[in-house]
């Protein structure tokens, strides 16, 4: 099973209902009249030059890009009242093998190919696309030249990057540089899983099933969790979500496995979900992060993460294109059976992005 069946399989093309509609650069979207102006935080794009590789490597999911277009992308983007989608690379990224020394040269060829095409579709169709930008990781000199590249002269909304690199996940210390800079420039990141190195096929799984959730879990682990002791004794260094308390980190499918893995969190008693959390607590973090439905957008890790939440303030809509047929309105009407309040979904499909995304605000 394909991942364009398996997501149209579970009935749900993604997620359900978020975001706010931007002016982009002063330009208002051209949305219907009435239409709810979602933002599309989840949403993939291909260069002609990445569709073309990853149809020679067919890794999970090409299948989708064969017939892809910024055209046809509007058109289902129009159907579902979202007004602007806000593009990244979905998995595997830029790297399409395991040895990202053999791929070094190509990769850092192909971000850029990408964001030159990303910021092509926000100028074609203005008001209609932001951009998440690719970065050449785990290359740290690079990825700090596309990221002074893609913000300062692309003008893009933020970066996306995948939960992990070979062996490296998104807290990992050698990934520091980039993320100082990003934390610097007070940046959204958004994160898309794959599956590592270790688990392509762990008991003969395709990755999608249960890997790229898990692999959500472990990169956010990988922020949280208490770094070793400075050097020479001291206090302990604080974690990396503590360290990059200026980005704004957006999570796929809900999260993942976070509500299962509640040892990642922490502390959950009825108590602790009820207070506030301690500030650069775990759950503290958690509560601070933003996490889109696609994927999700059914009562249990709804209702699971309005919980953990503490409400619905940081769920984002989301929707998976082009998987799932590129329906984008099966989102929409799948958040519909969460349980959610109508104040609640406009908030997902709007308000709630307005926080970090707010020159995408209405005139």
């Amino acid at each position: 099973m394909n991942r364009r069946e398996f997501v149209a399989g579970l009935g749900m093309a993604g997620l359900g209902a978020f975001l706010p509609d931007r002016v982009l650069r002063g330009q208002t979207p051209a949305v219907p009249s009435g239409n709810p102006r979602r933002l599309d935080l989840h949403h993939h794009f291909g260069s002609p030059r990445w569709i073309r590789r990853a149809a020679e490597i067919r890794r999970q999911g090409w299948e989708a890009f064969q017939d892809y277009s910024p055209a046809k992308t509007v058109e289902a983007m129009d159907k579902a009242g979202v007004a602007t989608a806000f593009v990244s690379c979905t998995e595997p990224g830029i790297w399409f093998g395991d040895d990202f020394r053999i791929e070094r040269h190509a990769a850092i060829e192909l971000a850029r190919d990408m964001n030159d095409y990303g910021a092509r579709m926000m100028s074609d169709y203005k008001g209609r696309f932001g951009l998440f930008a690719v970065l050449p990781l785990p290359d740290i000199d690079a990825s700090l030249k596309e990221i002074e590249y893609a913000f300062d002269t692309l003008r893009a909304d933020g970066v996306g990057l995948l939960t992990s690199y070979g062996d490296i996940w998104l807290g990992d210390e050698r990934l520091r540089p980039v993320f100082d800079e990003l934390n610097r420039r007070n940046a959204v990141v958004y994160t898309h899983p794959t599956d590592a190195t270790c688990c392509h096929s762990l008991a003969g799984a395709n990755p999608l099933t249960l890997e790229w959730f898990t692999d959500t879990a472990r990169s956010i682990l990988s922020l949280m969790q208490d770094p070793p002791n400075a050097r020479g004794g001291g206090a302990p260094a604080p974690s990396a979500a503590t360290r990059y308390s200026n980005i704004t980190f957006i999570w796929s499918h809900g999260g993942g496995a976070l509500l299962g893995a509640t040892r990642v969190v922490g502390t959950v008693s009825a108590s602790a979900l009820a207070g506030t959390a301690p500030v650069n607590s775990r759950l503290h973090h958690v509560r601070r992060f933003y996490y889109d439905t696609a994927g999700a957008a059914n009562p249990i890790v709804m209702q699971g993460m309005k919980t953990l939440l503490g409400g619905t303030s940081h769920i984002v809509f989301g929707t998976d294109h082009p998987y799932g047929g590129g329906n984008l309105m099966n989102n929409v009407t799948a958040l519909q059976t969460v349980g959610f309040t109508p104040e609640e979904l406009r908030g997902i499909d709007r308000e709630n992005a307005l926080r970090f995304l707010p020159t995408y605000r209405a005139s």
